[in-house]
C-alpha cells in the first residue's frame, strides 16, 4: 500500500510539472505575440514618418522652404506653380473652427447630461446611440452636406451661399466629431468620485451647481483631452471637405466661399493623373508632413495639459 501511494504521488507530481511547463510555454508564446503586435504599431509609425521625411526632402530640393511657409498663393498644378501652404492651412483651420464651434457645446452638454442627469436605463441606450454617429462613413457625411445642408441653408437664410463652401462642410464635420468629444468627456466626468458630489449636495448645492462648479472643473483635463482629440479628428478629416468644401485654394476667412484643405488637396492629387516622382506629386508629402506636425503638436499639448492638470483621487 505504501508503495502504491508513493507511486501515485510521483505520478501526480510529474503531471503537475508537465502542466506547469506547458502553462509556462503558453504564457511565453502569448507574451511574444503581444510584444510583436506592439512593435508592429511602433515600426509602422516610424515607417510612415520615414517615408514622409524622405519625400519631403525631395520636394524641398526644388522649392524654397521660405516660399512654402510664407507665400499666400497655392497653385501647384499651374504653369507657374506657387507653393504657399498657408492657403491650405487657412482652409483647414476655417472648417475646423466651425466644426469645433458645433461639436464642443453639443458634445460637452451631452456628456454632462449622460453623466449627471440621465437615468441608468436611458444612459444605457442613449450613449451607444450617440456613438453610432462615429460609425457613419465620412463620404456619407460629405454628400449629406452637399445635397441637404447646403440647399437647406440656401433656401432659408443664406441664398448667396455657393454650392461648395466651408460652412456646410464645417457644420457636418462638427456633427461627425460630437461622439468623440461627448464619449471621452463623459468618461472623464463619470470618473469623478461620488464623494465630491455628495459633499456639494450636503452643503446645499443644486444639481446644476454640482455639475458646472464641481464635476466639470474636476474633469477638466479629460475634457480638454477630448476637445483636442476632436480637433485632431477634424483637421485630419478628408472626404467631407473634399466633397462639400470644394477645391479652390484661396486664403479667406469667409465660410460662405469655397476653400481647399490640406487633406482635400492630397485627395485631389492622389486620385488624379499626376506622374509619380514629379514636383506636383511630391507636394502631397510636404502637405502630409505639415499635417503630421500639426496633429503632433496638438497631441503634445494635450499630453502636457493632462499631465499638468490631472486630478488624482485615492
Amino acid at each position: 500500500m505504501a508503495v502504491d501511494a508513493e507511486r501515485r504521488e510521483r505520478s501526480e507530481a510529474g503531471l503537475w510539472q508537465r502542466d506547469s511547463r506547458a502553462r509556462h510555454f503558453r504564457e511565453r508564446v502569448i507574451r511574444i505575440v503581444l510584444t510583436a503586435c506592439a512593435y508592429v504599431s511602433v515600426l509602422t509609425t516610424f515607417g510612415i514618418v520615414f517615408v514622409l521625411i524622405f519625400e519631403t526632402i525631395e520636394f524641398f530640393r526644388e522649392v524654397s522652404i521660405v516660399e512654402f511657409l510664407t507665400s499666400t498663393t497655392w497653385s501647384a498644378a499651374f504653369a507657374n506653380p506657387q507653393f504657399g501652404i498657408i492657403v491650405l492651412i487657412g482652409g483647414t483651420l476655417l472648417t475646423t473652427v466651425i466644426a469645433i464651434a458645433v461639436a464642443l457645446p453639443v458634445g460637452l452638454l451631452a456628456a454632462i447630461f449622460l453623466s449627471e442627469y440621465a437615468s441608468t436605463g436611458l444612459r444605457r441606450w442613449l450613449k451607444p446611440a450617440l456613438e453610432v454617429l462615429a460609425g457613419v462613413p465620412t463620404i456619407v457625411y460629405g454628400y449629406f452636406a452637399l445635397t441637404f445642408v447646403t440647399p437647406f441653408l440656401q433656401d432659408t437664410i443664406l441664398p448667396s451661399l455657393t454650392i461648395f463652401n466651408a460652412l456646410s462642410a464645417g457644420l457636418v464635420m462638427g456633427v461627425m466629431i460630437i461622439p468623440t468629444i461627448a464619449s471621452v468627456s463623459e468618461d472623464a466626468i463619470y470618473g469623478v468620485p461620488r464623494s465630491l458630489r455628495e459633499g456639494a449636495y450636503a452643503l446645499g448645492a443644486t444639481k446644476r451647481e454640482v455639475a458646472t462648479r464641481i464635476v466639470v472643473p474636476a474633469a477638466l483635463s479629460g475634457i480638454v483631452a477630448a476637445v483636442i482629440l476632436g480637433i485632431s479628428r477634424a483637421i485630419g478629416e478628408t472626404m467631407i471637405v473634399a466633397v462639400a468644401a470644394g477645391n479652390q485654394a484661396r486664403l479667406t476667412v469667409n465660410p460662405l466661399e469655397s476653400v481647399q484643405t490640406m487633406t482635400a488637396y492630397i485627395v485631389q492629387v492622389a486620385s488624379g493623373d499626376t506622374p509619380t516622382g514629379t514636383l506636383t506629386y511630391n507636394t502631397i508629402f510636404a502637405v502630409g508632413m505639415t499635417l503630421f506636425f500639426m496633429t503632433l503638436i496638438l497631441n503634445i499639448i494635450s499630453y502636457m495639459f493632462v499631465r499638468r492638470f490631472r486630478e488624482s483621487y485615492e
